[in-house]
């Protein structure tokens, strides 16, 4: 386990104590919990870029002259 020593003002370090003894825990324990959950959305976040690339690169050509036009919409709606 690593120690972490960050500097914040006092009012923030106030409500952090107040915050975790409401919920009956360290504030230390509220830090790693929130960085528990800021690395899990990145990791979120990394599994969806990686997800956006595979839909991207199986798009191929796109061209705006592929487009249809309104009646043919229209037309597709109705089916």
């Amino acid at each position: 386990m690593k120690n972490l020593t960050v500097s914040v003002p006092d009012d923030v370090y106030r409500n952090a104590r107040v915050a975790a003894a409401q919920r009956d825990t360290s504030v230390s324990a509220l830090v790693v919990a929130y960085l528990e959950q800021l690395s899990g959305r990145m990791d979120e976040f990394a599994r969806l870029e990686t997800l956006q690339r595979e839909v991207q690169s199986g798009i191929g050509v796109f061209r705006a002259a592929d487009r249809l036009d309104r009646d043919e919409v229209h037309d597709r709606a109705v089916r």
